[in-house]
């Protein structure tokens, strides 16, 4: 067994929800660095992906019930994967080796505005050949750019995924626990919260980023 290479700058780094073995989500990111531990990668909008069709369905019609169903549907372990193309902001992303969230920065794709801080729970990503595997816990942190407030997100599908099963006891603790830490960050305006609003913007000569056509396996590429 070899370790999973670093990804160059420019290349496709795939972030993926994996649970129970099977794929539930896969977005294709532009690669910005990568030293091992702490990846920065770019998602903007037009960069096609796959999501559950229930959940893609709720994101086209704005019907809640569609995205609970999903859950359900999860928990069930039955779902079906379709094409999504992204049409919100961009997002400069920032994804470290053992933490239970990863924090992205919104800007508004028109203008380059900023638009608000977001820290998404979920498990501490592996690397696979073609990216990142981890599972989505949830719950969400918005924050406002200059960090004067915050509100958590997503605490109903929280509670929903805890009635069914997909966060147990042990887990729920885990997730308190990087709620604290991740909020103590914001606070403490450590980094990445530190430094000024990060002046970044994709580069309109890139290309978009397109997962390779294996995405939704397991074992994309193979083993390394």
């Amino acid at each position: 067994m070899t370790t999973a290479p670093r990804f160059t700058p420019g290349s496709t780094t795939v972030r993926r929800d994996v649970h129970h073995g099977r794929v539930w989500s896969a977005q294709p990111y532009r690669t910005l660095t990568d030293d091992g531990t702490t990846l920065e990668l770019a998602y903007w909008p037009g960069i096609t992906s796959l999501s559950p069709a229930t959940w893609a369905a709720a994101m086209r019609t704005g019907d809640d019930s569609l995205r609970k169903s999903g859950l359900d549907d999860l928990a069930a372990g039955h779902w079906q994967l379709q094409p999504w193309t992204w049409q919100g902001a961009t997002l400069l992303s920032r994804f470290e080796a053992g933490e239970y969230f990863s924090i992205h920065a919104f800007r508004d794709a028109t203008n380059g505005e900023p638009q608000h801080w977001y820290i998404n729970f979920e498990l501490p990503y592996s690397r696979t050949p073609i990216g990142l595997d981890t599972f989505d816990l949830f719950v969400d942190l918005v924050v406002e750019p200059d960090l004067s407030s915050h509100r958590w997100k997503d605490l109903d599908e929280y509670a929903q995924a805890r009635r069914l099963g997909l966060i147990p006891d042990r887990l729920h603790t885990i997730v308190e626990t990087a709620r604290e830490r991740a909020l103590a960050l914001v606070q403490e305006r450590a980094l990445p919260f530190r430094d000024a609003w990060p002046a970044w913007a994709p580069d309109p000569t890139w290309p978009s980023p397109e997962l390779p056509a294996d995405a939704g396996e397991t074992d994309p590429g193979g083993t390394q």
